[in-house]
């Protein structure tokens, strides 16, 4: 039976419909399946893309030679067909739309599929569709962008399935420019996306890579958890990953790429490495043994030459050589690269070393033991990655021993061994000591010590954490233990010079220099505050953190002399930088963790005024999958709090969006959200900006000090993602890494609702905490809520 302009072919579930429709504002039709029930009902595959009907006319129908041919007016010559080649013969031939979104064209009597959708897909990767090459017939599929959300014809972008290497790797085209790559596939998911792995909770990725085929097929982990996903390749040159329940009314994404400047391929050129900076710090440098092709190019931010051999590019095949270790890192192009699965660590070094091209190698799997990639040439698209592996980077005698002088190391393999002997001699002396006089201070005082677990709380236990007694056997393995003595000669005494302040939980010191300290302590992430070490000893419990001379956000952006220092350019960074901090802890940690109260004086600045995030206080850890929880003990502090936290204790990671958008807001207008506004007495910030927003009068919220130096259009955008994430119910506030993708790119926003803006009373601007079992300064304190 033929499909007219106008009829429903829908699937099994309800899940895909199969029809004809006009894109966005276009009045062309086309031949598409979309989600039936989901949010939006986005289109998923179109059969004629590039050759619209411009009228109501069109046909879908199974010819004589058993292809789906689609008619217009004219009905003799079609517009798009499967152009099949079969044998005619007196069988039925049927189309079906499955559950899973593929149109499907078969014999009924035999099953045999002719042709199907999924193997002629457009812009959208949906789970159990296969991208890749099939070696049996000498199809590839490739994803392809739309022209504009107008136009589904066949835009610039194009995701590849590379299949020319022995090591596939995902490639996205932009025009002919290669724009950005998955990283190898290291036996759980894609190397340069962590998140796609063996621990990502919504999907499954998988490759194939035999005899027969090339390819990668990804399927969601629950199959029957009522979720709707999909994988989109847009104009614009980025892939997004929505996920969306049924009862949800919008789609949220869980992933983008490229994230940021360093996901670009080849930004550093060869032998180059990118590291995202905050401020004004170049992003690129030069692998070990590397330097600059063009310095006055790179002096200028330019670094598409890469990178050239040190001293004249002299061969180190016959000179002593040895490996730089080369850590957390996005591994080379692999397609410059020979693969060996079986080949351990230790044996692809050797191997490398006795191969005069071979400028580096690493491993394959997350476990380097296993597995090895084998560089002969350039290093290309090299980037420092959070859950990166490490890379062996080939290097002259001269260069190690530079290396070795840098990092504190030596060169000479035997004097290593016998300082090595030494030193283990050494410390056990040193342990021994120390037991003898730890045991002797105990006899002398018979005084207990204690320390807390420097843990979060348990999010499923309001209860603080158990303390226990340090009896010389136990002590903390991730944080260092400070003597008192040692803080007291550090803060003078406690004296009041060095006081900065006063919190809900104590004072706060400046101490000079404790002791050296390993900087890779605590060191999670850049927008983070690093944690140092603590000193507990009777009732005195302390934690030391790095120091931040520029003290919190709040004495800038509150600051009518400081805020001058703030120009559009250096929030743009702030916002960035707070919301990257918030991503890690939501999504990209070991552990998620919902921070509770995220606010301006929570957000110190450092020497270049990059934010960082601190007080962990009232933070929470989630387990597992768990995405929200319950508690009787509210905390935070009033204006920042969402209202289903505030008014039921419900807090999850949309709690610390609503309370970014918040502080985005107070950042862009200069103005606390408890400020009071004369027109309107009960009103907040927030509720300000929603009234000039609805009114088209937003610009008139910019900080004054701000002057006229500042892109509208950039200004506009930000406030509309306050607005998104100060939205009244949790549901309707996006992710934090939907929001950081939505600060770093111009697509389309989507409008926001009315916002949430419960705190009309007549308190003052001050900041009202709610904290857990701990004095604030503060005017009002309030450690339960209870509803009437």
């Amino acid at each position: 039976k033929p499909i007219r302009d106008g009829d429903l072919l829908v699937s099994i579930g309800e899940t895909f419909a199969l029809g004809f429709f006009s894109p966005g504002e276009s009045t062309n039709r086309y031949v598409g399946i979309w989600f039936y029930k989901a949010p939006e009902q986005p289109v998923v595959w179109v059969a004629n893309r590039d050759n619209p009907i411009t009228d109501h006319s069109g046909v879908l129908s199974i010819d004589l030679h058993r292809n789906l041919v689609l008619y217009g007016e004219d009905k003799k010559q079609p517009i798009w067909s499967t152009n099949i080649v079969t044998k005619s013969n007196n069988k039925t031939t049927l189309a079906q739309l499955n559950q899973l979104g593929n149109l499907v064209l078969f014999i009924k009597e035999t099953t045999e599929v002719l042709w199907q959708s999924f193997d002629n897909p457009t812009d959208t990767f949906l789970p159990s569709m296969k991208l890749g090459l099939d070696r049996k017939t000498g199809l590839n599929r490739i994803l392809t962008s739309w022209k504009s959300k107008d136009d589904p014809g066949t835009g610039n972008c194009a995701l590849i399935l590379n299949t020319n290497s022995s090591s596939p790797e995902l490639f996205l085209y932009k025009g002919n420019i290669l724009w950005w790559r998955s990283g190898h596939w290291n036996g759980i998911g894609w190397s340069g996306i962590p998140t796609l792995s063996s621990n990502d909770s919504v999907m499954n990725f998988n490759l194939f890579n035999n005899e027969y085929e090339t390819s990668t097929v990804w399927g969601l982990r629950y199959p029957g958890a009522s979720l709707f996903s999909r994988l989109v390749v847009n104009g614009s040159g980025s892939i997004h990953r929505f996920v969306s329940a049924i009862s949800d009314q919008e789609w949220d994404i869980l992933g983008t790429v490229p994230l940021d400047r360093c996901d670009n391929y080849g930004k550093c050129g060869a032998f180059g490495k990118c590291q995202v900076q905050s401020g004004t710090e170049f992003e690129c440098t030069c692998l070990p043994g590397f330097e600059p092709r063009s310095p006055n190019e790179w002096s200028a931010r330019n670094a598409t030459s890469g990178c050239v051999k040190k001293h004249g590019g002299a061969s180190i095949c016959k000179s002593v050589v040895e490996f730089v270790k080369v850590e957390n890192v996005k591994l080379p192009d692999s397609s410059f690269a020979r693969v060996d699965e079986k080949l351990s660590l230790k044996e692809c070094e050797r191997q490398c070393l006795e191969n005069c091209s071979c400028t580096a190698y690493g491993g394959i799997g997350v476990k380097e033991e296993v597995g090895c990639l084998r560089w002969f040439g350039e290093l290309m698209d090299t980037r420092e990655l959070d859950g990166g592996q490490n890379l062996y980077v080939r290097v002259d005698a001269f260069e190690l021993a530079q290396y070795a002088k840098k990092n504190g190391l030596l060169r000479n393999k035997g004097i290593k061994a016998i300082i090595g002997v030494s030193i283990a001699v050494l410390l056990l002396i040193a342990v021994f000591i120390v037991y003898w006089l730890i045991m002797r201070k105990k006899k002398e005082k018979r005084q207990s010590m204690y320390i807390y677990s420097v843990t979060m709380t348990s999010p499923y236990n309001e209860e603080s954490p158990s303390r226990r007694e340090l009896d010389g056997n136990t002590r903390n393995s991730d944080l260092p233990l400070f003597e008192l003595s040692t803080i007291v000669a550090a803060t003078d005494n406690f004296s009041i010079a060095n006081k900065l302040g006063e919190g809900g939980f104590g004072p706060v010191y400046k101490s000079m220099c404790v002791k050296c300290i390993n900087n890779s302590i605590l060191n999670v992430q850049k927008n983070l505050v690093r944690i140092l070490g603590c000193c507990i000893k009777g009732e005195e419990k302390m934690l030391i953190y790095e120091y931040l001379p520029n003290k919190s956000l709040d004495s800038f952006i509150f600051d009518e002399t400081k805020m001058s220092l703030l120009n559009w350019g250096k929030r743009c960074e702030i916002v960035c930088g707070i919301a990257r901090g918030i991503l890690y802890l939501h999504q990209d940690s070991r552990l998620r963790i919902i921070h509770r109260d995220l606010k301006a004086s929570n957000v110190l600045l450092d020497t270049m005024l990059n934010p960082k995030i601190s007080d962990f206080g009232m933070a929470k850890i989630f387990g597992g999958d768990q995405i929200e929880a319950n508690t009787n003990c509210v905390v935070g502090t009033y204006g920042y709090m969402s209202p289903e936290y505030a008014m039921q204790g419900l807090f999850s990671i949309k709690s610390d969006v609503f309370s970014f958008g918040v502080l985005l807001l107070e950042i862009i207008t200069g103005k606390k959200n408890n400020t009071y506004y004369h027109d309107d007495p009960s009103s907040n910030l927030i509720g300000h900006v929603w009234d000039l927003w609805k009114e088209d009068k937003a610009m008139e919220l910019i900080d004054s000090s701000l002057g006229e130096t500042y892109p509208t259009n950039e200004v506009s955008r930000y406030i509309q993602i306050g607005l998104l994430c100060v939205q009244e119910h949790a549901v309707d506030r996006p992710t934090m890494s939907t929001v950081v993708f939505m600060l770093g790119n111009d697509t389309p926003l989507p409008s926001p609702k009315q916002p949430a803006y419960i705190f009309k009373n007549a308190y003052s601007s001050k900041d009202r905490s709610i904290s857990e079992g701990a004095h604030s300064v503060n005017d009002l304190t309030i450690t339960r809520i209870d509803g009437r």
